[in-house]
């Protein structure tokens, strides 16, 4: 680990380097490219550096143990017992952050939010959703940008699509994926009944052009008039459009805003992070168990969290995680404590599969 930790270090002083040379600061575009990898790097050659100072004093304190001076000795014994406790988090973090990096960390995130079982109740369940990811944007410093939605006259949603950007929003939210399923008693039951209903989360890489490759000849594009909620001047034009890859079969409907152009533009973004999701899982599924592991199955069809209203709980399935404070999830502002309890579980999932590689 230490040697590769010394190439890295390597890299990052070359990249330094090269952000000084004219030739490299005249090109924006190089000089963009070599900015952004010597950044990837500063977290984990700091790390390395704050470790490799640690040590150094340590074996400087270790070596006063051998002192005439008693005084010195002592202090060298509380020097040890202060400086020995900080080493093994930083080792750990070092071994995290060797970690082969996910090439889609760095991107922004498409949303989908989709009601499955329970009707009116998985419509509401859908909202609720979309406005808890909405206010940890927010706490995030992210921007949420709708795509299209589909509602329902209850006040919910059959379908929400978002664009999340903002600082790796994709590394934050890529286990978010799955079935979120909810317990709880509707405004609308009068035998105080709990009720079970549930939606899927997909959470998507945009896809950018180099990502995936789209020829105009693969693609059916129809428009129509838009339907639902939306105002006289969305109804009565050709505004909504519907895009079919050919290939693929997959189909994206996008009729939000009153501009065909700006729907077509919306649909052909959704339509390309769904095939990149689609290459990522087909990728994933060829690679080692501890991979799969790691980011779970990937699957919308696999359970992953549950949230019960009557007990205040959520629990998250996959890690054994429950917390009884299903009001601060649900609103936002305690999410993030599930998120960071995922993120850890599925790199020590992670570094278990590379240590017995």
């Amino acid at each position: 680990m230490f040697s590769q930790l010394d190439e890295v270090e390597k890299r990052y002083e070359e990249l330094t380097s090269l952000m000084g040379d004219p030739s490299v600061a005249g090109d924006p575009k190089r000089y963009a490219e070599v900015a952004k990898e010597q950044a990837g790097l500063t977290r984990t050659v700091e790390t390395w550096r704050k470790y490799r100072g640690l040590k150094e004093e340590l074996e400087s304190a270790r070596e006063l143990l051998n002192d005439s001076d008693q005084d010195m000795r002592e202090m060298a014994k509380e020097e040890i017992a202060e400086l020995e406790p900080q080493l093994p988090p930083l080792e750990s973090e070092l071994k995290l952050l060797l970690l082969p990096k996910d090439p889609n960390d760095e991107k922004n995130v498409l949303l989908e939010i989709r009601a499955g079982t329970g009707g009116d109740e998985a419509s509401l369940f859908a909202a609720n959703l979309f406005r808890m990811y909405n206010r940890y944007a927010e706490t995030k410093g992210w921007k949420l940008e709708p795509v299209s939605s589909s509602s329902t006259e209850v006040g919910g949603f059959k379908e929400v699509i978002c664009m999340i950007s903002g600082d790796r929003p994709y590394a934050t939210l890529k286990f978010e994926s799955g079935v979120h399923r909810v317990q709880r008693v509707p405004e609308t039951e009068s035998q105080g009944r709990i009720h079970t209903s549930a939606c899927t989360v997909a959470v998507m890489p945009e896809a950018e052009e180099v990502d995936v490759n789209i020829q105009d000849n693969e693609l059916k594009i129809d428009v129509y008039r838009s339907s639902g909620p939306g105002g006289q001047s969305v109804n009565t034009t050709d505004s909504a459009v519907r895009i079919t890859h050919l290939p693929s079969g997959l189909v994206v409907i996008c009729q939000d805003e009153k501009s065909q152009h700006k729907n077509r533009a919306k649909a052909l973004k959704v339509l390309a992070s769904r095939l990149l999701e689609a290459e990522t899982a087909k990728a994933n599924a060829e690679t080692s168990e501890a991979r799969r592991k790691m980011v779970g199955s990937g699957d919308r069809s696999e359970r992953i969290r549950t949230y019960n209203y009557p007990q205040n709980r959520i629990t998250d399935h996959r890690i054994g995680l429950t917390l009884y404070k299903l009001d601060e999830v649900i609103a936002g502002t305690g999410l993030g404590e599930v998120i960071d309890a995922c993120t850890a579980y599925f790199n020590a999932e992670l570094l278990k599969g590379e240590s017995s590689d």
